[in-house]
């Protein structure tokens, strides 16, 4: 998820004038290692150029419509799914939600799903303090060399692939398969990190036994091919934009993952893209927001869906968010991933060749989030 291509192979297409020096200012900021909430704190009142994004990814955004319109926004919603009856005699029915959700949103909010609260709001609070920090300290954390690191700060993973650099910083914590020692991870937010892991992870066991059902599998097929092995956590901090209408807080994106747990605060700004319309995922008091994966779409051979989504920025406050994914990423593993065989068919073949996690996560780094998807690139 972090690692890009040096800066001195990224050309500069998206300069309007000779006099812009895009690479220049880029590593100008980089340098500073005080992310987008360094600018701010420093009291920035227009955008940078690197971060204005190009008309065809603004366009629709709520900012750029006015305060009477929510980029087309409808009455739709995504479907959301109480777990507590996935326990009783109505399991079957909450298999069914799923699936119909998985496949036509490839989002869904769940409640009743065991985290508590107060375990929600001590995270939350918990990066708030890490953000917090004198730059001298994050600083220390603050690089792009995914390899042999666990836990890593920066802004914007493909700042130097990307056509514009988002409103955002990131706090990753690789945090399995590979125990993670929790000496690495920031004192500030060190045991709740190590607290919301351990129950994210029983979150994303049953929520894998409901995808196999819902796929019309074994509850631990998926579990048994490793989709629940590895997580990763990335703590998001948007800060407020000065002028929200020439950026994003994410650009337009699916995951690269098998399943991601998110967890936003009050603010909002989430939208997924479904019948091509941006709708709006407004917070929820005690919900986790679960969307499908790239790689769940590839192994269940475009049955589930990995939809694009995107966060807009904001003008007021601050927005955190939190999101595990359950993805082994670059770690060395050869285990293969193709469609899985049960879902295949004469009249059903194949649509993706199969590939290593390494591969696809290498791949989707490097291409940085362009508003493609990395998907097509595997396709047979």
């Amino acid at each position: 998820m972090v690692v890009v291509s040096g800066a001195d192979e990224v050309s500069d297409s998206t300069s309007p004038t000779p006099s812009y020096d895009r690479i220049k200012e880029l590593r100008e900021f980089d340098e500073t290692k005080a992310g987008v909430k360094g600018l701010v704190d420093n009291g920035v009142d227009k955008v940078p150029r690197i971060f204005v994004h190009p008309p065809e990814a603004l366009h629709d955004l709520p900012s750029r419509l006015g305060s009477t319109h929510s980029c087309r926004q409808t009455h739709l919603t995504i479907p959301v799914i109480d777990l507590l009856e996935a326990t009783t005699s109505r399991r079957k029915e909450i298999v069914d939600k799923i699936q119909e959700a998985s496949e036509t949103w490839g989002f869904f909010q769940v409640v009743n799903h065991g985290i508590p609260q107060s375990v929600f709001e001590e995270l939350l609070e918990g990066v708030r303090r890490f953000y917090d920090q004198d730059t001298e300290i994050k600083k220390q954390s603050y690089t792009r060399d995914l390899m042999g690191k666990k836990v890593i700060y920066n802004s914007n993973f493909d700042l130097y692939s990307s056509p514009a650099a988002n409103w955002r910083d990131t706090l990753y914590c690789d945090m399995g398969p590979q125990p993670l020692d929790p000496q690495e991870l920031p004192l500030v937010c060190r045991e709740i990190l190590m607290e919301y892991s351990k129950q994210v992870s029983k979150l994303g066991i049953a929520l894998f036994e409901l995808l196999s059902e819902a796929l019309g599998l074994n509850p631990k097929h998926l579990i048994d091919m490793g989709c629940a092995e590895g997580l990763a956590i990335l703590c998001h901090y948007y800060p407020a934009c000065p002028q929200p209408e020439l950026t994003l807080g994410t650009t337009k994106h699916s995951d690269n993952d098998f399943l991601t747990v998110l967890l936003q605060d009050q603010i909002g700004g989430l939208q997924v893209l479904h019948q091509n319309q941006w709708i709006d995922v407004s917070p929820t008091p005690g919900a986790l927001i679960i969307n499908i994966g790239d790689l769940l779409q590839l192994i269940s051979n475009d049955t589930f869906k990995s939809i694009e989504h995107r966060v807009v920025a904001r003008s007021i406050g601050t927005r955190i968010s939190v999101a595990c994914f359950f993805t082994t990423g670059v770690q060395s593993s050869t285990r293969v991933y193709g469609p899985i065989k049960e879902l295949c068919s004469k009249d059903n073949p194949p649509v993706y060749r199969e590939t290593t996690l390494k591969e696809y996560t290498l791949y989707f780094t490097a291409k940085g989030l362009d508003g493609t998807s990395a998907l097509s690139h595997f396709k047979l």
